[in-house]
């Protein structure tokens, strides 16, 4: 099976033609699932979309549509939006999803070393970057981020002793680090080129404070468990769909109308998957996408994610909070937030230095009134270590293992605790 590759198309009608010519082979591994062949298989404008909730009534095997030996891997995703959903890759699956992860205009290349700092676990994402670095002869340092070996203050000791080039992991890990790193004295990192960062919504600004923090470019993803990397940015900051690799509808959620470019629901319909063919899946993240002439001469549709649901009145999310908040001043030094809303009432807190507490309540208040008229906002300035403690960032590793005989003196209670 030949993957397309950036630059067989050099349109947009040339990757609209390509699309339409894979259809019929993707049509015809659905029917090979159980789901599918119930649900029946329509021409893709008449096929009903695919939701989480289909998923999670097919579980697990439900939407298999080769025999089980040819599996490669199983996953589950993290279930933030509700149960668990399955999804399983077969070995060609496995180089379509890593050659997409690696799609970084930075590249990646065998002189790399890479840290992989996000889950080795049911989800995809650490293995999905591990395999994608190891492809192109990287050296990688699987940092796993759920794992109590590799606390802050290891990760920020490894980044430096073994002049670590690349990093995979949240935006906000990035910060911890960075906070870590202060607190343990170190004070660069002149290997590093680039940090890979996915898994949440990342705003402009933070972004921005970000790269100036660690002084290398950041590089935003965005994906998911069921589908693997959905899009990555160009060297001119615009993050494109890989349109060649799956089609992209966006939902008006008042209208149900799937069109292919706007704001909306995305809408997605893989284009190069064996184990697990996806017809109109419904991913139920808000994004905005469009059809610019980019710069890169990459042709893909640009996309703008802006996450889940709104949280309060007044259209308040996440995002938008997260813009005012890294749009403060600099040298207020803002770096964690949080934030508890209930109907038009919000609650929130930033952690800040003595000496910039009412500047930065004061600004940050009046910033959101500005945004939300309707929103009656009340912040609280907390000191440094009140929402981030010391002891998160100078924890030492801690590695358990089975163990039965003790000392006199020892917590017995730890025996079963490996984990």
């Amino acid at each position: 099976m030949k993957l397309p590759q950036i630059g067989d198309w050099t349109d947009f009608a040339g990757l609209a033609r390509l699309q339409q010519d894979r259809l019929p082979a993707v049509l015809a591994a659905a029917e090979r699932s159980p789901f599918y062949r119930k649900r029946g298989v329509a021409p893709l404008p008449e096929q009903p979309l695919t939701t989480k909730q289909d998923l999670r009534d097919a579980y697990p095997f439900g939407m298999l549509a080769t025999d089980r030996a040819d599996l490669a891997t199983y996953h589950e995703s993290s279930g933030s939006s509700g149960d668990a959903t399955a999804s399983y890759y077969t070995e060609a699956d496995w180089t379509d999803l890593a050659e997409r992860f690696a799609r970084k205009w930075v590249g990646i290349t065998a002189a790399d070393t890479m840290m992989v700092r996000t889950p080795y676990a049911l989800m995809i994402t650490g293995h999905l970057a591990h395999a994608a670095a190891r492809r192109h002869g990287a050296t990688v340092v699987p940092a796993d981020n759920r794992s109590l070996a590799t606390p802050y203050s290891r990760v920020v000791r490894l980044l430096h002793d073994l002049d670590i080039t690349l990093t995979w992991s949240l935006p906000t890990d990035t910060l911890l680090w960075a906070a870590a790193a202060r607190v343990a004295g170190y004070r660069d990192f002149p290997a590093l080129r680039a940090l890979f960062v996915g898994g949440e919504p990342l705003g402009a600004a933070r972004k921005a404070r970000i790269a100036r923090v660690w002084g290398v470019p950041v590089v935003e993803e965005y994906g998911a468990t069921e589908t693997g990397s959905l899009a990555g940015e160009c060297e001119h900051g615009t993050m494109h769909l890989w349109a060649d690799r799956a089609l992209f509808e966006v939902q008006d959620p008042a209208t149900g109308e799937l069109t292919p470019a706007g704001r909306g629901r995305l809408v997605v319909t893989p284009l190069f998957r064996e184990a697990m063919p996806l017809l109109r899946y419904a991913i139920e993240d808000e994004v905005e996408v469009s059809y610019p002439e980019c710069p890169c001469g990459w042709h893909l549709p640009a996309v703008r994610v802006l996450g889940r649901t709104a949280f309060a009145a007044g259209g308040l999310t996440q995002l938008g909070l997260e813009e005012l908040v890294f749009g403060l001043p600099e040298e207020y030094g803002v770096w964690f937030w949080r934030a508890r809303a209930d109907g038009d009432r919000l609650r929130l807190q930033i952690e800040v230095a003595d000496r910039w507490r009412a500047d930065a309540a004061g600004a940050l208040a009046g910033a959101i009134r500005g945004a939300y008229p309707g929103i009656d906002v009340h912040v609280a300035p907390v000191p440094a270590g009140g929402l981030v403690p010391f002891g998160l960032l100078t924890a030492q590793a801690e590695v358990m293992k089975p163990r039965g005989l003790f000392g006199p003196d020892e917590d017995w209670d730890t025996a079963l605790r490996y984990y």
